[in-house]
């Protein structure tokens, strides 16, 4: 039996080498090298690749800005989907028709929704700024400008992971029994608020964990809506970690240093998602 379960799993674990482990472990093997596409030769240079990083401006730029990005988007979106989703499970009629209309976000075409976004927010022709020229106020050029681009693409992300967070949030409190809610109405805890955090957020603790780990992690590869609406800019100020991976490899064709800056993002990721887990598992 046990030959029989061993080979039943090999055309899986085979899968999984193929697909992810030996990719990444071409990526790690390139990234101390000084590969550039389209050449034959594949010079090794050791740790070079990664000392560069530590004096690159751009990178250190770009990495800055992702850390930016993900500390605005991971909480608006988490703060926001668990508000959704207990604002919804209090309603009486309506529930599912909510849920579907703040769902939609997620299932649009990000590269679609930037341009939508985009144009949004143009600094000239968007009905955003339109309306504030109706009201006497000032015209704001928000992927225009280098204090608002950041947020501005924040926003957009926070807007399309809400309502996925929404549902995974929804699901979690279906499972909070409502027994322990009577039992806290019994020992004279009234107030709403006091039973969500004394009831409701303990319970739903894996969720917040899982909802946290994967908007941090989606947060952190952010990578559409750079590439359509700001290239980066203006001036570096939206230049994000994948973005600057993507130049470093497909526009400058410097492979062995994309690589590098692949393992730095991997690597990243890595010990957020094990600290998350560390900190709510306790």
């Amino acid at each position: 039996p046990a030959r029989v379960a061993y080979a039943m799993a090999i055309p899986a674990v085979a899968l999984m080498v193929l697909t992810v482990l030996l990719p990444i472990a071409v990526m790690l093997a390139m990234s101390f090298t000084d590969y550039r596409f389209g050449e034959d030769a594949i010079p090794f240079v050791g740790l070079d690749n990664y000392l560069s990083l530590l004096n690159d401006r751009t990178f250190r730029k770009a990495l800055i800005n992702t850390f930016t990005y993900v500390a605005m988007v991971v909480p608006g979106s988490v703060i926001l989907g668990l508000l959704l989703a207990v604002l919804i499970d209090g309603l009486d009629r309506g529930g599912r028709v909510y849920r579907l209309v703040f769902f939609l976000p997620v299932t649009a075409t990000v590269v679609a929704m930037a341009m939508v976004w985009k144009y949004l927010l143009h600094g000239t022709i968007g009905p955003f700024n339109l309306l504030l020229a109706a009201v006497g106020l000032p015209a704001i050029d928000v992927f225009g400008d280098r204090s608002l681009a950041l947020a501005g693409l924040a926003v957009i992300n926070i807007w399309s992971l809400a309502g996925f967070n929404m549902v995974l949030f929804s699901a979690g409190l279906t499972a909070v029994p409502q027994d322990l809610y009577d039992a806290a109405a019994i020992d004279g805890m009234d107030d709403r608020l006091d039973r969500f955090f004394s009831v409701t957020l303990p319970l739903i603790g894996p969720t917040m964990m899982f909802v946290l780990v994967t908007s941090t992690i989606t947060a952190f590869k952010v990578f559409d809506t750079v590439a359509v609406i700001t290239r980066g800019g203006p001036r570096g100020a939206s230049d994000v970690l994948l973005y600057t991976t993507y130049l470093e490899g497909f526009s400058y064709f410097r492979m062995g240093s994309a690589a590098a800056m692949t393992t730095v993002f991997l690597a990243i990721m890595l010990v957020f998602a094990w600290v998350q887990a560390r900190v709510l598992d306790r």
